[in-house]
């Protein structure tokens, strides 16, 4: 019996610069296990960079930010021979298949996402002055999801409105002109979202609450010691809160010690150890945890040239599927068929007047 074709799975990020530890357990550890299982496509998004930072000096920053990033990919296991890595911008399909998509979908849908008006408020926009690039920014997410005919697409609670609106699109597209397009699904990351150092919201590089992926060993220890704890708790033997505490739920994640972490709880609940030990023992299992990540960043990063060959080789490979994809789009819409036509003609019509 014939072996069944593998999914495919997409996933991008936009590269602001170094992943951090919110990452790896919201994607990039989900990414990794990926790869055993699928054919995975994996995106630098710098198309959705440009719709909060379009300047020149916001773009050049971008080809650092991509550096960085694919060698967090390389040191966290996502590999290039199991994975497709590939620039968003250096694929022409994505912008024709942008723009057809536009037609297919209402202003009022696009207006009424929520994640549309949370980026605005992200990005200090005045309300009134939102570029129309933000406002299609799901948009163009279908396209990077559709070309590559995603049966999967991995992404939070937050983007699950997107992925739906894909599939309102490939609807809309395959009931026009044909069946060109499976509908993707939506996959839940298995992890929720790790809240930052600063127990105020998700890890965001935005809101200085992070411990990136390649942090040397001081700096996780500095900032592991600022991590907010419980603020009713004022002396060590004063009974603390468990319960959404972050220096205990980076425990659960990092800490694979699971004697020791009910220990600390069971200790921090009776108010019989210190804030200082439990932060000290997170500390040192978050850099056992980084330390096999932060050797192999260092090597790959200094094979100079590696991350251009594996964006090289990976854009050309995603620019040939999209090319495909694009090909039946034209076809069933009959774009194809009338420039056909008209490259027919002008032919014909050279050809007589050369004779």
């Amino acid at each position: 019996m014939a072996e069944s074709k593998r999914k495919t799975i997409i996933s991008g990020d936009r590269p602001t610069g170094l992943l951090h530890l919110g990452h790896y357990v919201g994607s990039i550890k989900n990414r990794v296990d990926f790869q055993k299982k699928y054919d995975c496509y994996f995106f630098i998004a710098d198309l959705h960079m440009l719709t909060t930072k379009p300047t020149k000096d916001d773009i050049l920053k971008i080809r650092e930010h991509t550096r960085e990033m694919v060698l967090d990919y390389l040191a966290c296991g996502i590999d290039p021979e199991h994975s497709t890595i590939y620039l968003q911008s250096a694929i022409p399909a994505v912008y024709e298949m942008n723009l057809i998509f536009e037609n297919l979908v209402s202003l009022n849908r696009l207006t009424g996402l929520p994640s549309i008006k949370e980026m605005a408020r992200n990005a200090h926009m005045d309300p009134e002055s939102v570029p129309f690039g933000l406002i299609g920014y799901p948009v163009l997410q279908a396209a990077d999801i559709l070309m590559s005919k995603a049966d999967l697409v991995p992404v939070g609670r937050d983007n699950e409105a997107h992925v739906e609106l894909a599939r309102d699109i490939a609807r809309r597209f395959n009931m026009y002109y044909g069946d060109v397009f499976p509908l993707p699904e939506f996959m839940p990351t298995k992890v929720p979202t790790l809240v930052g150092t600063d127990g105020q919201g998700k890890m965001s590089k935005s809101a200085n609450n992070t411990i990136f992926l390649s942090d040397d060993a001081k700096s996780v220890e500095k900032k592991v010691r600022g991590m907010y704890t419980d603020p009713n708790r004022v002396h060590a033997d004063t009974p603390g809160t468990v319960e959404g505490n972050p220096v205990f739920d980076y425990h659960d994640v990092f800490n694979p010690d699971i004697e020791e972490v009910n220990d600390l709880k069971a200790r921090y609940r009776e108010g019989t150890v210190g804030d200082v030990e439990c932060k000290e023992k997170l500390a040192a299992a978050i850099n056992s945890f980084l330390d096999p990540i932060r050797e192999k960043r260092k090597v790959f990063e200094q094979d100079k040239g590696l991350v251009e060959e594996i964006l090289y080789h990976g854009t050309q490979k995603m620019i040939e599927v999209t090319d495909e994809t694009l090909k039946e789009m034209r076809a069933a819409m009959g774009l194809k068929g009338y420039w056909n036509k008209i490259s027919r003609v002008a032919r014909d019509r050279a050809k007589k007047a050369d004779v």
